[in-house]
């Protein structure tokens, strides 16, 4: 159940993906259906986690280097994904009426079910490199959200910030989670967090913490880190409501907490998180008051109240904990329903600029209500949730152990960003929807959409709920949460309203006065409309960008000057610097004894020296020396066919043609002149270095075919039969053994093919553009060709059968296809045959990729490893036995891949326009 939990939101993102001219509500309900199912998912699994129960779901996906495909369901992510979950729908249905016609609502809903899930593995993951994983696809699809808006400057600039500084403390967090299992001996949850006092008093325990906390004080935006989240307000107002008050920057102390018994308890840890938090609140409270946007503001307030859960889990007591996570929870749903109705009052007046808003609550009155209950909630007003949370948090920064300098100065801390966030509250309120305004808009504001305001109507109500009945509405999932964080040690606490005259109500009430007199205090005294502070995180960010591409700018004309030559000298000596470094260390080629070659081996042997010297004598003559090369490449093939590799040789004979047509269409690029000879010096430094580099391979391999036979090939053969189902070993190999292998190397071509077409489709001309009118077609050559190519279809999908036990298989089966293809292109001309057949190459590549991860997926599913393959032998009516083999799904993704990526880049060459064609139509 777990896994399906999970797997939702990344179907929903895969379907609507796919769903093309399907209509925005489709889209919309599609992507609702998500987390309204994990829901009900997350229900049926409720009364096992409130009985203290753990459910667990696990297979094997890379045990050699300890990751395990685990999911646990504790309080905690309980807890959370219940948040992701119920914010996520919420989301959905105020994105439907957000979004304008002009944004694409397929691209967004899927990017957002595509966060979704990523969150759901960070919170489920029961296995550490697993939730790093997730983690850091969390920072690649927010940084896609927050660049929604891609047209836009600040969007780009706001999802590259992001992507650097969250994807970075991934990176290093990565490194500290490595380390985290080098000490426990596992990356298992259960046995870390059962493994805090080894953890703490290894000598790895300081670097360990550090990195993860580096991790972790990005991803919440923590001082020094904070300045990305303003920036990444750029996003659509729906991705701002959900990654940045409930999902995204929620992870970091999300993280927090949930190794929180594997890593407090240390003086180290005490200090440096309970420090990091209170910088990080008293900057973000103090910065948020002199926003004059909306959503700025609200950024800055959420960078306080992030600082305000970190420093509550940096004191590290119980019920410091308790309040971490009850501030997590009011925070999501204030801030939440404050970033809504932030995104209405922009979709209704066209602006977030406080300064031009005023007495919106005249024109719009309930989402006015609405936003002025969730902003004195943030401001931490009585019978609000966050005031219960607040005051638990005042209490805690007064019971602090030891220290009792520290205890004032977090005591002091907390009290003036108290202080500060009744300010920034107060002027969200009053600028917005008293005073004299609105000024200077486009339009006359009025409420939205009905369904647009309920998900802020429905957190506003939570807010009132929790804040005047807390021990009936949010009490047992606190406990339940604060029991699946601290496990034995979870404390026992009642929350109720009133606790009497204390200290902490002491604080509150000086926080409210001193935040009313703090606000009317600047207006009055200060310019503060006309305050406008410039961000400095952005502009040593700013700075140390442009030193980066400072360097580069020096770096890469010295690498990278036009010549050819020149990279490929650098390559080879690279290689044969690196190939040479073992044997310059003392060690030698293991040389085994040789076999006697028959006279037709040194036949060919002779012939292919020749065609080498060849095409070096006749370099000049372009075209003679690219069909000597082609005769290379058909010796080559001969070798594997005169050394028993079949498989080998048709590859090598069709990859051969392929590359013989992407040469002949180069050709028709290259300037009409050759450049001169170079001097007999650079002549004889060259030919030195082709020798050395072509005798030193020409050792490897001589000491690989003299190697003994007893090495794995042999435990292949055994093996390829009755585990894979075929006898074919070679096929066995790609596309069962080593499919992962296989896997990343298609996506690698794949890949490949797409760069092609995008760097060379602004240069493809139209072919009237090359010859006015209709281009001759001979009439013979046209007909062998469209004879030929349905008889090359058969012998493809012959080949592509057969793999699995004789030669073939998806890799050669796609170049077969290929070929006869190119030939229609060569011969009735590119637009032709696009407009008759209509393959659509990119597709294809996606296509296939798809199904070969899809066969991986499957095997998931049925609880087996990634890409595990399963064999049988079915008894057809008149066809007798038939082998199959799981492993052809996965060989139909190769299929398609290789045929796809291969024609994407010969049709692209073939349409080029040359460089010394300037006239204005192809310019």
């Amino acid at each position: 159940m777990l896994h399906t939990l999970l797997a939702l939101p990344f179907l929903a993102a895969l379907l609507i993906a796919v769903s093309r001219g399907a209509s925005r509500r489709v889209i919309a309900w599609l992507a609702g259906l998500a987390p309204l199912a994990g829901l009900a998912l997350l229900a049926a699994l409720t009364p096992e986690v409130l009985a203290g129960a753990i459910p667990r779901a696990s297979f094997a996906w890379i045990p050699q280097a300890g990751l395990a495909f685990t999911l646990r369901l504790d309080g905690l992510a309980w807890m959370f994904a219940g948040l992701v979950l119920a914010i996520g729908a919420l989301i959905v249905l105020y994105a439907r009426y957000y979004l304008s016609g002009q944004d694409s609502a397929t691209r967004f809903f899927a990017l957002l079910m595509l966060f979704m899930g990523a969150m759901l593995g960070v919170v489920t993951a029961g296995n550490l490199l697993l939730l790093v994983v997730f983690w850091e696809l969390t920072s690649i699809s927010s940084f896609l959200l927050i660049g929604f808006w891609h047209h836009r400057g600040d969007a780009r600039e706001g999802a590259r910030m992001a992507l650097t500084l969250t994807g970075g403390g991934g990176l290093a967090m990565l490194a500290g989670v490595l380390l985290i299992g080098r000490i426990v001996g596992s990356y298992e949850l259960d046995a870390v967090l059962a493994a805090g006092e080894q953890i703490r008093a290894h000598a790895l325990y300081p670097w360990a913490l550090g990195l993860i906390l580096l991790g972790i004080f990005t991803k919440s935006a923590q001082f020094p880190f904070h300045f990305w989240l303003p920036h990444a307000m750029a996003a659509p107002t729906p991705v701002s409501a959900y990654l940045h008050s409930a999902t995204m920057v929620k992870a970091g102390v999300f993280l927090l907490a949930r190794l929180h018994p594997a890593l407090a308890g240390s003086d180290l840890f005490f200090y440096t998180v309970s420090g990091v938090g209170a910088a990080t609140l008293l900057v973000g409270a103090w910065f948020a008051i002199f926003q004059h946007d909306l959503k700025g503001l609200l950024a800055y307030s959420t960078i306080s109240h992030l600082g305000l859960i970190t420093l509550l889990f940096g004191l590290s007591s119980e019920m410091a904990v308790v309040a971490g996570l009850f501030h997590i929870l009011n925070h999501a749903t204030f801030k939440a329903s404050l970033f809504m109705a932030a995104g209405i009052i922009d979709h209704e007046c066209h602006s977030r600029d406080m300064r031009r808003l005023g007495g919106l609550l005249k024109l719009m009155p309930l989402t006015s209500t609405l936003a002025i209950i969730a902003a004195l909630s943030m401001a931490g007003v009585p019978l609000l949730n966050g005031f219960l949370s607040k005051e638990m948090f005042f209490e805690q920064a007064l019971l602090i152990e030891g220290d009792a300098g520290w205890r004032m100065l977090i005591a002091g801390v907390a009290v003036l960003a108290g202080i500060c966030s009744v300010a920034y509250s107060l002027r969200f309120v009053h600028d917005s929807f008293f005073g004299i305004g609105p000024r200077g808009l486009d339009t006359t504001p009025h409420e939205p959409p009905r369904f647009m305001r309920v998900p802020v109507e429905a957190l506003v109500l939570l807010c009132l709920a929790v804040g005047m009945l807390p021990a009936l509405t949010i009490s047992g999932v606190l406990k339940t949460a604060v029991a699946g964080t601290l496990g034995a040690a979870a404390p026992e606490f009642t929350l109720k309203i009133w606790h009497g005259f204390n200290l902490p109500l002491l604080m509150s009430l000086v926080s409210l006065a001193g935040g009313i007199a703090l606000y009317f205090g600047l207006r009055q005294l200060t310019d503060l409309y006309g305050n406008v502070r410039a961000s400095l995180g952005r502009a040593v960010f700013r700075w140390k960008i442009e030193r980066l591409f400072e360097l580069a700018g020096a770096l890469v004309p010295r690498l990278e000057n036009g010549s050819l030559q020149r990279y490929l000298l650098l390559v080879v000596l690279a290689a044969l610097l690196l190939g040479a470094t073992p044997f310059l260390a003392g060690g030698g080629l293991p040389f085994g004894p040789g076999q006697p070659l028959p006279w037709l081996g040194w036949l060919l042997w002779a012939l292919l020296l020749a065609s080498t010297a060849g095409v070096l004598a006749l370099h000049r003559q372009r075209l003679i020396a690219v069909i000597v090369l082609g005769a290379v490449g058909l010796l080559v093939s001969l070798a594997f066919v005169f050394l028993s590799a079949p498989d080998l040789a048709l590859t090598q004979l069709l990859v051969e043609m392929a590359s013989l047509a992407l040469l002949l269409l180069a050709l028709n690029y290259l300037p009409e002149q050759p450049a001169p000879e170079p001097g007999r010096l650079r002549r004889w430094r060259d030919a030195l270095i082709a020798l050395t580099a072509g005798g030193g391979v020409a050792a490897l391999v001589y000491a690989i075919i003299t190697r003994p036979y007893d090495t794995v090939a042999g435990e292949m053969l055994q093996r390829s039969l009755p585990e894979g189902g075929g006898s074919n070993v070679v096929n066995v190999i790609l596309v069962d053994f080593r499919g992962l292998d296989t896997l990343g190397e298609i996506t690698v071509f794949g890949i490949a093919g797409l760069i092609v077409c995008a760097l060379l489709r602004r240069a493809r001309i139209a072919p009237t553009a090359l010859m006015p009118g209709e281009p001759e077609r001979p009439l013979i050559p046209i007909l062998v060709a469209q004879i030929v190519f349905p008889i090359a279809l058969a012998v493809s999908l012959y080949l592509f059968l057969r793999g699995h036990n004789q030669p073939g298989g998806g890799f050669i089966a796609g170049l077969v296809l290929a070929v006869p293809l190119l030939l229609q292109y060569v011969l009735s001309g590119s637009d032709y045959v696009e407009r008759r057949l209509g393959f659509d190459y990119p597709r294809w590549i996606g296509i296939g990729l798809l199904v070969a991860l899809a066969t991986g997926v499957a095997s998931w599913a049925l609880g087996y490893p990634f890409l595990t393959s399963t064999h049988a032998h079915p008894t057809l009516p008149l066809v007798g036995e038939v082998p199959l083999a799981s492993a052809m799904g996965f060989d139909t993704g190769v299929y398609l891949v290789v045929f796809g990526a291969t024609m994407l880049m010969l049709s692209m060459l073939g349409r080029l326009q040359r460089p010394s064609d300037h006239s204005p139509e192809n310019r």
